[in-house]
């Protein structure tokens, strides 16, 4: 007589998918054997002492129940494989591209085009340039427009800044007096893409770090 405890199933969420094919074959081949075991003490039954149908109903119904539960692990468990492959696909989608944001830019030696934003009251405006560690490097003056320019990288005597990671703003005068410092943002490429909550962060060449939420603009990367 075949009980729910003959069977035993292991829910294990690290189980590859190419074992699934040998669990469900290994079910459909134990219920085989229990209706054909069910068939032949039905058939073998003595007349004067008939087998309790109600018993065998009973497990007939476990036993399906477990087959039931089986099929549904699995049609979870593609549904959560289908779910992670479009993670991914989104994911992969960031790598190699070159995103917009008002970020800190990495410098190596190549001019930086900038995205200015001077404040629209503003009728002097100038490109500010600080390092890693915050300090200003560079303070040039440029045209009033959110035409896009480049930062040469180098200073006035002609020579270039060490490599590194440089931050830029804007700082917006109007009559003499200064008005606004806002951030310009650059383009950076990105080089890993991860997804926690739901949310995608960006890691970019120099290592920053910034949410996909925060990219203004995105183009193939050089």
């Amino acid at each position: 007589m075949i009980s729910a405890a003959d069977v035993q199933i292991q829910n294990n969420p690290s189980t590859s998918q190419a074992t699934q094919p040998k669990a469900t074959s290994a079910l459909t081949s134990d219920f085989e054997t229990f209706l054909k075991m069910l068939t032949a003490q039905a058939r073998n039954q003595d007349p004067l002492k008939p087998i309790d149908s109600t018993e065998y109903a009973a497990q007939l119904a476990q036993f399906s129940m477990v087959e039931q539960q089986v099929r549904t692990n699995e049609l979870l468990a593609g549904f959560n494989s289908t779910l992670g492959g479009h993670d991914l696909g989104r994911l992969a989608g960031w790598v190699g591209m070159e995103v917009q944001a008002a970020v800190p830019t990495r410098f190596d030696g190549a001019p930086v085009a900038v995205l200015p934003s001077p404040a629209a009251a503003a009728n002097a405006a100038y490109l500010v340039v600080r390092d890693a560690a915050g300090e200003m490097v560079d303070r040039v003056a440029i045209p009033v427009s959110t035409e896009p320019l480049t930062w040469n990288g180098r200073d006035a005597a002609g020579n270039v800044f060490p490599a590194g990671i440089y931050s830029f703003a804007v700082e917006s005068h109007r009559e003499g007096t200064r008005i606004a410092m806002d951030p310009a943002a650059t383009f950076n490429r990105v080089t890993e893409a991860r997804i926690k909550g739901g949310e995608i962060t960006l890691i970019l060449e120099g290592g920053q770090s910034l949410s996909a939420a925060e990219v203004a603009a995105i183009r193939t990367g050089g």
